[in-house]
């Protein structure tokens, strides 16, 4: 067995498609089933059961899958672990789309200082494909926000906390006020963040456990595109204070809640199965010795 054909396999027993598996490899798909084929030769079994048009592990399929993915990271991490002279190598990081564009800039500034030698990669990836890419060892560090549910085994580590502040279109009726009670946007219409950013869950959860729903009258992929509806009067929203920090428009403002304020946690996660490298633990530093200093 050859890793490339072990990798192959992993790639469509984790997607369920050979067609998906090629398009994320960038090779052609009768490539890749050749290199399937050459794997079921070797072991005298298929692997994958083709019926119909969803692909499914066999018995053999299930017997290799977990054998597989540990030769592949034992070689990665082989690799890697050789390789490894703390001046040179490339440090993989991915964070949720509301934290990455804050913080990701100013925490690699201080680390290219002292490590000019280092090749990273920035990624941005939803809670659920962050976590599971770096349950895999895809990711060297994941940034996110607690509360997430992350597989065991994975290394979670708090970093700070911060607070969720209310953004309004300038001219707001609750834009006069120092600090906005929560009962006071039970009939606001809300701008959110769609399905799959933890940000949204965290809003609704919060308000929800104080009796109040937010009605959300649109749904964007991007906090910048939030940041906009709002100035527009579509609505209002919840924003990190991170991104408010950043933000020099001047049709929007931001306001705290009277009382019990909204807050998230911005944690660093790892695999702690997998070898760091001394790159990758010096990022890993990098991150703990940021400080976030709110705003008042």
């Amino acid at each position: 067995m050859e890793l490339n054909q072990l990798r192959t396999f992993l790639k469509i027993a984790e997607l369920g498609s050979f067609t998906r598996a090629a398009e994320e490899a960038g090779v052609s798909q009768p490539a890749l089933s050749q290199q399937v084929a050459r794997l079921e030769h070797e072991l005298g079994r298929p692997v994958f059961d083709r019926s119909g048009r969803s692909v499914r592990l066999t018995e053999a399929g299930r017997l290799l899958l977990p054998r597989a993915s540990r030769i592949v990271a034992l070689a990665d991490d082989t690799t890697r672990e050789l390789l490894d002279d703390g001046r040179v190598g490339r440090v993989v990081v991915a964070a949720i789309p509301t934290i990455a564009p804050f913080l990701l800039p100013p925490v690699l500034r201080s680390y290219r200082i002292d490590h000019p030698g280092a090749s990273v990669q920035v990624d941005e990836e939803v809670t659920e494909a962050l976590l599971r890419r770096c349950q895999r060892g895809e990711l060297d560090v994941g940034v996110l926000a607690l509360p997430a549910d992350a597989p065991p085994g994975l290394a979670v580590e708090p970093l700070f906390d911060e607070e969720l502040v209310l953004a309004l279109p300038v001219g707001h009726p609750l834009a006069g006020l120092d600090a906005v009670p929560l009962d006071a946007v039970r009939a606001e219409p809300f701008v959110l963040l769609g399905d799959g950013h933890c940000l949204s869950d965290q809003i609704r959860s919060f308000c929800q456990q104080r009796a109040v729903q937010p009605v959300a009258t649109g749904r964007t992929g991007q906090l910048a595109m939030v940041q906009e509806l709002v100035a527009l009067g579509h609505g209002i929203s919840f924003v990190p204070e991170m991104a408010r920090r950043v933000d020099a428009s001047p049709n929007r403002v931001y306001r705290h809640l009277l009382g019990d304020r909204p807050r998230r946690t911005v944690a660093a996660c790892w695999n702690p199965d997998r070898y760091q490298t001394r790159l990758a633990l010096a990022f890993l530093e990098a991150l703990r010795s940021y400080r976030f200093d709110p705003i008042a």
